[in-house]
């Protein structure tokens, strides 16, 4: 019978979602153009009535799983026409007529002896317009013997499905650990009769018909809440696309807009709203599950009891993961610890469906905010190198060979990446190795020590220096530092180390790695783990590679997965005990003959730290009669980075002679049967001290012969020497050494006496200044999910000419941001002035471009007591310094006389190093300072009784301007001599703007 034969209250097209029993459907709009799930209604078919199925702790009437069974598979997710007969509101259902394809469903379900025509007991107009087709169709199989009209004897008993206690809502029913014993890893049968959520479904499993509830494992979706209510609730939304409201009989084709939701609740509880999403997690669950043959694999029981399970639905001739769908269509988050019941590919695909899904901001990840980093991409920054140092098991220090030999710069600190070892501690605050730490640091120094490396560089982290965890989004500040890490290859791999690390392609690269991975080598051995990285977390390109490796390293209980106890190694630390402590390993020592040794540090050119592990203990030696370059001298920088290519933590043996008063040992070294003492001087990097005679010294021939040669070649330390002066390289040196002066520009002026320099020709500048220039710096940053704190480095746009600059937070809203017209103080680091900036005119900044430390020093101006700005004429000294100093034109030739390390507080400037010079334009005969002075805008400051020779001339020139201003009387000596006040100069509390400010 066609389906435009109905009456006139208007077809609708649906899917089947559900079949609740052999007469009851539940069918769901194809489209809708109101967010969420779309509307559906539950429709009775008219004038049937079908056996009723169990409810709980109940038993079904005869065939009424079968007629369930039917009807289901005929419609279960099938496009459907239907119209509304008539409706019971007493009872809260409709029903009606409905056609698959051209057949019209409750004539199939009657003709298959599944349910009965219902004619008796229903008042007028509720019947169905087909009811005499239905009594003949009944009739006919009643005669056939059909369905639940079976004639075979006991047909009607075997029907009724023998139902076991369900396990929903009382946990005592199910032995789920039994169950989980008995099929894990199985797929086992069921069909899904509720979806509680998303990730929640209550299923029948076949062919015992147990009743269980099921959490998908890995996932979770949205909670659905709770309703508040007890009793029967009814929802009905009657709309139509039409504006008349009825569809006409001859369109059966019209799309349902109208729904009726049935909802139960049978206890009270305190209403919780649904999360968002939870909805449209539950619906997509629904859609694919509800009523459907599923599998379920059990994967494992929580402490509750509950059944862990993976689910898998048809989807034409393939099965679809649920968890892995609802996951990749934003509808559940991934749970760590129900994935780790599961397989390990399943739970990789099931993070990197997350991972996606919040890279797209997918539904309920929409206002996701990526966890805050301060890594910094530094790829690109590949060099080859000479291994100096091993720090630790995942730390080290190449020379890198692109840069000129003789100059610790050429040092590179590198940590190993994605991986952790254990610390090596700090004995000078009395912290210990961790377990296996030495045996790391000793693997990787016998390997390493002075062998060529390839290093590529792949990103950098901000770390405290307190206990080395990441400073998230920090400022750079003295108590954290930016590590570099990256992973480091041997060219040549040492033999025996093959079993330990593979020769493993990088993920999504065609290239092969350029030799033995040492972070894979380390992991392998058991000498460290793999860190765990967040989601966006860069990390090292051999990562796989390296979860490889440790998993090795586990399963054949190695370092530090070794059941057994660590090995425990002693040693005494001569550097930090006392001289006579010391003096008593001196008999172990002095046998004449030669020690082995460990060089641990280079001190300085000449003094070294070793240890001697015969002894157990580490000790300072120095070498008799040689003596390199002090700190701050010329040439000191060059010995100790000598000495740290030549000797730094490799294999040599000394001869101890004698222990000096404050316990270090004086004695000749040797590596690889080379005296190093000799090195240093034919390098022009060391001098003889022979006063006391050279009898007990090794090889003191060849010493003086070394020294012979560099001061004929004029070497280094002997390039002014001429044959028979006497070249020292003591103290005296230090006063006669040229003075610092640095070309600068004046960026900002504080007060009279303190100003902010740029130092002109600064690369940093002008690559910070590319990296802003090529930012795309559009619209505001929502507000909480952008919170800057006092402290933190953010952009700022200056307010005179809408640039955007590096800026130091230097006093933030309390209580959070309220609005997005809140000010911040800021301090413009690169130029040194400051203003209150709008939140909106506020944005993150890189850590790469943050990390630089700020390019604006702070300056004062030398000899000089300058009137602060409160003070009479302050006002006066400030507008002259601008009006000297400020303009983009200007620049300056800045002496440094000396550096206050004091640590004066300065608003924006923190603490820090204040450089005290004499500033000179370029050109110019007159320096500031003296400028100062003769206009009466500044005094000399108090001489000092005893002040050396070059200090005294200065002040002695200064004071001729002062002179002439007091003769004049000329600002502050207006009114005669200025009364004595405290001579300690004070930084001053306030920066003022001037102009333009520093910003220009």
């Amino acid at each position: 019978m066609a389906a435009s034969t109905g009456g006139g209250t208007g077809w609708y097209k649906g899917k089947v979602k559900a079949v609740q029993s052999g007469d009851c459907l539940v069918v769901m709009a194809l489209s809708s153009n109101r967010p969420g799930p779309p509307p559906e209604k539950t429709i009775t078919l008219a004038s049937l009535i079908s056996p009723r199925l169990a409810r709980r702790g109940g038993v079904d009437e005869p065939f009424a799983w079968n007629s369930r069974e039917y009807l289901r598979k005929l419609c279960i997710g099938k496009e459907v026409i239907f119209r509304v007969e008539y409706s019971v509101p007493s009872i809260a259902r409709e029903f009606g007529s409905v056609y698959l394809g051209d057949k019209n469903v409750a004539m199939l379900v009657v003709s298959e002896g599944w349910a009965k025509v219902r004619v008796q007991g229903q008042q007028k107009g509720e019947v169905s317009p087909y009811v005499a087709e239905l009594l003949h169709l009944e009739e006919q199989a009643k005669q056939q013997g059909l369905g639940q009209w079976s004639k075979v004897p006991g047909a009607a008993e075997a029907s009724i499905r023998n139902l076991p206690p369900s396990a929903v809502g009382d946990p005592s029913n199910l032995d789920a650990m039994g169950l989980l014993a008995e099929n894990k890893g199985r797929s086992m049968e069921a069909i899904v009769e509720q979806v509680r959520d998303g990730s929640t479904v209550r299923v029948y499993l076949l062919p015992d018909f147990q009743f269980v509830q099921v959490f998908v494992a890995g996932i979770q979706a949205p909670s659905m809440g709770r309703r508040a209510v007890t009793e029967t609730v009814v929802e009905t939304d009657l709309t139509s696309d039409k504006q008349n409201g009825d569809v006409s009989a001859d369109e059966p084709q019209a799309d349902l807009t109208s729904a009726q939701r049935l909802t139960v609740s049978s206890a009270p509880s305190a209403e919780v709203s649904p999360d968002p999403f939870a909805p449209e997690a539950k619906y997509f669950t629904e859609v694919r599950c509800l009523n459907r043959d599923v599998r379920i694999v059990l994967e494992g029981v929580d402490k509750f009891s509950n059944l862990i399970g993976s689910v898998y639905y048809p989807e034409g001739e393939s099965a679809k993961d649920l968890a892995l769908e609802l996951v990749e269509n934003g509808l559940a988050k991934y749970v760590e610890w129900s994935a780790n019941m599961m397989e390990d590919d399943a739970k990789r695909r099931l993070k990197a469906a997350e991972l996606q899904a919040k890279k797209t901001r997918l539904r309920i990840w929409t206002n996701y905010v990526p966890p805050v980093t301060n890594s910094m991409a530094i790829h690109d920054q590949n060099f080859i190198g000479k291994v100096v140092e091993v720090v630790s098991g995942d730390c080290i220090i190449v020379s890198d060979d692109s840069i000129p030999y003789g100059s610790l710069l050429a040092e590179r600190r590198v940590n190993l990446s994605s991986i952790r070892c254990p610390k090596m501690g700090n004995p000078r605050r009395d912290e210990k190795p961790a377990p296996y730490a030495r045996e790391a640091k000793e693997f990787l120094r016998t390997r390493l020590i002075g062998r060529q490396v390839t290093v590529q560089m792949e990103y950098s982290r901000k770390v405290t220096m307190a206990d080395g965890t990441v400073a998230a989004a920090a400022p750079a500040s003295a108590d954290s530092r930016v590590m570099d890490f990256g992973s480091v290859f041997l060219m040549s791999p040492v033999k025996g180390d093959g079993d330990d690390a593979s020769a493993a392609v990088p993920s999504g690269t065609g290239n092969q790695q350029p030799g033995l991975n040492v972070a894979e080598l380390v992991v392998g051995r058991g000498f460290g783990t793999v860190i765990r990285h967040r989601d966006f977390e860069e990390r090292s390109n051999y990562y796989d590679a390296l979860l490889a490796a440790e998993s090795r390293a586990i399963s054949g209980k190695k370092g530090i997965h070794s059941a057994k106890d660590p090995p425990v190694m002693h040693i005494m630390d001569l550097t930090i005990a006392s001289a006579k402590r010391a003096k008593e390993f001196m008999p172990f020592l002095h046998r004449g003959k030669r020690v082995p040794a460990v060089v641990e540090y280079v001190l300085s050119g000449h003094r070294f730290k070793l240890l001697i592990p015969k002894e157990t203990c580490s000790i300072a030696f120095s070498f008799s009669g040689v003596r390199c370059p002090g700190r701050n001298e010329p040439y000191s920088e060059e010995a100790i980075a000598l000495m740290r290519r030549k000797i730094m933590q490799r294999d040599v043996e000394i001869e101890v002679e004698t222990c000096d008063r404050t316990g270090t040992f004086l004695g000749s070294l040797w590596e690889s049967r080379t005296n190093m003492a000799v090195t240093l001087l034919e390098a022009g990097l060391a001098k003889l001290q022979t006063s006391f005679g050279t009898d007990r010294i090794a090889d003191a021939h060849l010493l003086e012969q070394a020294e012979q040669s560099a001061k004929n070649q004029k070497l280094k330390i002997w390039e002014n020497y001429v044959e028979g002066e006497e070249i020292t390289n003591g103290p005296a040196v230090v006063d006669n050494k040229q003075k610092e002066v640095l070309k600068v520009v004046v960026t900002e002026v504080v007060d009279g006496g303190k100003f902010y320099v740029q130092t002109v020709g600064d690369q940093r500048f002008s690559s910070i200044q590319k990296h802003l220039a090529s930012l795309s710096i559009q619209e505001a940053p929502v507000i909480g999910a952008f919170n800057p704190r006092k402290g933190d480095i953010v952009l700022a746009q200056f307010s005179m000419d809408n640039s955007w600059n590096r800026a130091l937070i230097v006093n933030a809203p309390r209580g959070g941001i309220q609005s997005p017209k809140d000010k911040f103080e800021v301090f413009y680091v690169d130029y040194g002035n400051q203003e209150e900036v709008p939140y909106g005119q506020l944005r993150p900044l890189d850590p790469s471009v943050s990390a630089t430390p700020g390019l604006a020093q702070l300056c004062s101006l030398a000899f000089l007591k300058v009137p602060v700005l409160d003070d009479e004429f302050g006002t006066e000294a400030a507008q002259f310094l601008s009006e000297q100093t400020l303009g983009s034109s200007l620049q300056f030739t800045a002496t440094v006389e000396e550096r206050n390390t004091s640590g004066g507080k300065v608003k924006g400037q923190g603490t820090g190093t204040v450089l005290i010079v004499t500033l000179r334009a370029e050109e110019s005969e007159q320096s500031i300072n003296e400028a100062m002075l003769q206009e009466g805008l500044a005094r000399l400051e108090k001489r000092k009784r005893f002040e050396a020779k070059e200090r005294k001339a200065m002040l002695d020139e200064l004071e001729k301007y002062q002179k002439e201003a007091k003769t004049a009387r000329r600002g502050i000596w207006e009114y005669g001599d200025v009364d004595s006040d405290d001579e300690e100069d004070t930084l001053p509390p306030v920066a003022v703007a001037k102009k333009s400010g520093g910003k220009r």
